[in-house]
């Protein structure tokens, strides 16, 4: 698919929440929902289950996740938004299916190197993958070259992680979309937007038209919405703040 979705803004995916219905629901507002994020192998289900057990988390957790993967794309075939899938994974091998399935419907795969919750980066996903270049673009380079359009989403505020420079290492693995994270440091959108060819999404207290101008100032492509996904109220601020930087460009 061409990363060119309108209205430029998204919807971040949120565990065990961010389903067909959810997107169907927004697609007035925004132009792309990822849903998700959905654990692919035994280390990240492991740690899936854990959380939602432990911890009272809503997580993703069907038998078959590329089937479940398959399903949710197909409930919004006819939905006028755009789609991708999150995912979890510490190896390339699950997620070529999974990015294969959604290559055939148009969706993108968004490698989920963010997710910051301890059982996660115990079993080496989410964020641990951000200090392990080499196995993330492993990982990025097997989706892509399952013919899906990839995102990764990344964090910024890692410590000893440059995310300029892994952008760059994203960049030749063949990640079309860098979805990030900004965190407390808006800024580092726009060294991002330096050292990054692809499509850019900036994320993290995306609001109103204040923080939305804030990204797209810094070169953002698109901002993508994430806890208050289900507020027409935000969901409408940020498009018509989206809206309105595009006419005045």
């Amino acid at each position: 698919m061409s990363v060119d979705f309108r209205p430029r803004v998204a919807l971040a995916s949120l565990s065990g929440q961010s389903d067909a219905a959810w997107a169907r629901e927004a697609s007035g507002d925004v132009g792309l929902a990822f849903l998700g994020g959905v654990a692919l192998d035994d280390p990240t289900r492991n740690a899936a289950e854990r959380m939602a057990a432990d911890r009272n988390r809503d997580e993703f957790l069907p038998a078959d996740p590329v089937a479940f993967v398959a399903d949710e794309l197909d409930a919004l075939a006819d939905a006028p938004i755009e789609a991708g899938v999150n995912v979890r994974a510490t190896t390339p091998a699950p997620v070529r299916p999974v990015a294969e399935v959604c290559a055939e419907r148009d969706a993108l795969c968004e490698v989920n190197a963010h997710c910051r919750q301890s059982e996660m980066c115990a079993a080496g996903a989410g964020e641990t993958l951000l200090r392990d270049t080499e196995r993330l673009c492993d990982i990025v380079s097997a989706a892509s070259d399952a013919g899906a359009t990839t995102s990764v989403k990344v964090r910024a505020e890692v410590p000893g992680v440059d995310l300029p420079d892994l952008a760059c290492a994203l960049d030749d693995a063949g990640a079309a979309v860098l979805h990030v994270d900004a965190m407390d440091s808006e800024g580092v959108v726009a060294s991002v937007r330096d050292a990054f060819d692809g499509f850019l999404i900036a994320n993290n207290g995306v609001r109103d038209r204040e923080t939305t101008r804030e990204y797209l100032a810094y070169g953002a492509d698109a901002v993508s919405i994430g806890r208050p996904s289900d507020d027409p109220r935000v969901r409408a601020r940020v498009r018509d703040a989206v809206a309105e930087w595009s006419d005045a460009a």
